[in-house]
């Protein structure tokens, strides 16, 4: 997720959120050293950027500069519920104004030659769910796929996703339906896609320190049972791979920061684990400050 706001399209932040021209050619996961581990390298999929603000002219100028980038699609956020986004009128605040929701999608959509999708929510709160009404507008506009996380923004995160909404939508528009939250499990995967008929799944929180939830699910959808556990072997190579992107991307010292919390979820979702044991090291881990005491401290937990 991008900001609109021109004077923020140099920041760090945005610079590291935007399409990399070069990643499907050159973006290996892993440094040269470990070459030999072919097995690993993972595909690039596609490159799509999703911006947020609340001005169509700012917002339609951001869809272009990320297209020239080299972004293939361009999403539309409409359902971020965080307090500094939907105060600037971005967000799911905009699910307040559906006239300008439709001047903003006419905009973006004009403004590019790739697929421009959007994101939203059920509605601003329980009161006003208008999910119906802004994917109607969606269709007409242009998007070519909505989004639908299944709370409004005053749920923010809070009690149970509702996909009864979601249902709602995918019967009162043609374009592809994506199904959004709380989908934890392949059974909830299956139960959710049974229940609303849409056309895929987004999964967010689910997928942090599990991102073989995919295949997972994948799997459970073809052969209707669960695929056998993932080894603590792979679970510490994808980990050990992920990590390695991480200071890659970000440089040695913001890396090690960021690669703390992952490995805190990775380690969190494996079965078995000693809870005790896992504070001892996450303590341990989180007072690292190098790439190399990272590796070594992983490899050494693994181990035991």
């Amino acid at each position: 997720m991008v900001t609109s706001d021109p004077l923020l399209q140099n920041s760090r932040k945005t610079r590291l959120r935007i399409a990399q021209q070069d990643e499907v050619q050159n973006y290996s996961p892993l440094s040269a050293a470990d070459d030999d581990n072919t097995d690993l390298k993972q595909e690039v999929g596609l490159r799509i950027v999703q911006i947020a603000g609340g001005d169509a002219d700012m917002l339609a100028e951001a869809a272009k500069i990320n297209a020239a980038r080299g972004a293939q699609v361009i999403d539309i956020n409409m359902g971020c519920p965080a307090k500094k986004v939907c105060k600037k009128a971005a967000g799911s605040a905009l699910l307040k104004d559906p006239r300008l929701v439709e001047e903003i999608l006419t905009r973006v959509v004009a403004a590019v030659d790739i697929p421009v999708t959007l994101k939203i929510r059920t509605g601003w709160d329980t009161q006003s769910k208008n999910a119906l009404q802004i994917a109607k507008i969606a269709e007409d506009q242009g998007i070519q796929s909505l989004a639908v996380h299944g709370r409004t923004r005053a749920c923010k995160y809070q009690g149970e996703a509702e996909h009864e909404t979601v249902a709602l939508v995918k019967q009162a528009v043609n374009i592809p339906v994506i199904a959004n939250g709380d989908i934890i499990s392949p059974q909830q995967a299956k139960k959710v896609l049974h229940y609303t008929g849409a056309d895929g799944l987004m999964i967010g929180r689910a997928a942090q320190g599990r991102p073989w939830i995919f295949r997972e699910i994948d799997y459970f959808l073809k052969h209707d049972k669960e695929m056998p556990a993932i080894e603590r072997q792979e679970i510490e190579q994808i980990l050990t791979m992920h990590i390695k992107a991480l200071y890659r991307f970000y440089g040695d010292f913001m890396g090690v920061r960021i690669a703390r919390k992952h490995t805190g979820w990775y380690l969190l979702n494996q079965q078995h684990t000693d809870i005790n044991q896992l504070a001892a090291f996450r303590k341990r881990f989180n007072s690292l400050d190098s790439v190399e005491g990272q590796l070594m401290a992983l490899a050494e937990y693994f181990r035991q």
